[in-house]
């Protein structure tokens, strides 16, 4: 067990370094924002598109994978948006923010290192499946519920619109379509742009981290116990019990392929979990502070689960 906590504690530390970098003035808030711009809008869209560009849509987009994690995703979002309701007496639209932070796993930040550190980088390709549809099937979801419950009377058109038009403002999916396209037609990337693009990607993960890190600090914990831990439990525990119990029971989908649907469905809630409870204005300390605690505890969680996995 020791062993598999120092396979984890890496990545936390350069989280952790972040963090206090920012606390103790040595980076600035400023720095942290140009940070994650870059991270976001740029490096870890070339990782995307250089993953999914070379995936092996025939192996490695396999639809029992998607299944097995994507139904832990769909229970954490329903549990969490019917907890807050019905159990915490929040209104129907803090529900559904809180039902996305539940929904929405740090599947790039934290899923990626942690994976490859765990099981190398030729262990990565079924974590890339996941991720090329995590972020279209997150806002969709959360999108379409929020909108309906809100009752903006923009009609079946006006929310497909909405909703389509917000998943495709988001870098990381103009990064997984623009991957999907060159794989799916063929067309070679010139051997110059495939190596600026790998440089481009090499930086992101590290770069994230410490950013991340950063972002953190400004999410001080406060009041919201009771939804930040239902949200942490069902991030942390549920979610990844629910994609163990899919893969090994149901699905029956290989080990390599297991590993990466639990260990990409074990991470915190990630920072977009904030960005969406911003975009309405709603639930957004519960969702700020279920993002650093749920962070922190995935040092134990994580483990944990690497621990029981084949």
């Amino acid at each position: 067990m020791l062993d598999i906590l120092f396979v984890v504690l890496p990545v936390f530390i350069v989280v952790g370094a972040g963090y206090l970098a920012v606390w103790r003035n040595l980076f600035s808030q400023e720095g942290v924002e140009a940070l994650m711009v870059f991270t976001q809008k740029f490096a870890i869209p070339c990782l995307l598109f250089r993953a999914v560009s070379t995936l092996d849509l025939g192996q490695d987009f396999d639809w029992p994978l998607l299944l097995t994690f994507y139904t832990g995703s769909a229970f954490g979002f329903t549990a969490g948006l019917l907890g807050a309701r019905f159990l915490f007496g929040r209104p129907w639209p803090d529900a559904v923010a809180i039902g996305f932070a539940s929904l929405f796993a740090n599947s790039v930040l934290l899923g990626l290192p942690i994976t490859e550190r765990a099981y190398g980088a030729d262990a990565l390709a079924p974590t890339f499946a996941i991720i090329s549809v995590h972020a279209a099937f997150c806002y969709f979801l959360g999108i379409t519920t929020m909108e309906i419950v809100a009752a903006r009377g923009a009609g079946p058109f006006g929310l497909a619109k909405k909703v389509i038009t917000a998943m495709f403002r988001n870098a990381l999916m103009i990064g997984v379509g623009l991957g999907f396209l060159v794989n799916l037609s063929g067309v070679p990337i010139p051997g110059v742009l495939a190596d600026a693009l790998d440089l481009m990607a090499r930086a992101a993960l590290p770069a994230a981290l410490f950013g991340l890190g950063g972002v953190l600090y400004r999410y001080r914990p406060e009041g919201d116990a009771k939804e930040v831990a239902w949200i942490c439990a069902l991030s942390l525990i549920a979610h990844p019990a629910v994609a163990f119990g899919m893969g090994r029971f149901v699905t029956e989908i290989s080990d390599a392929q297991l590993r990466s649907a639990v260990v990409t469905a074990a991470m915190a809630p990630g920072v977009n979990a904030y960005v969406f409870a911003n975009m309405y204005g709603v639930a957004r300390r519960v969702a700020a502070t279920a993002v650093l605690v749920g962070t922190a505890l995935t040092v134990v969680t994580a483990s944990f689960w690497l621990y029981l996995l084949p």
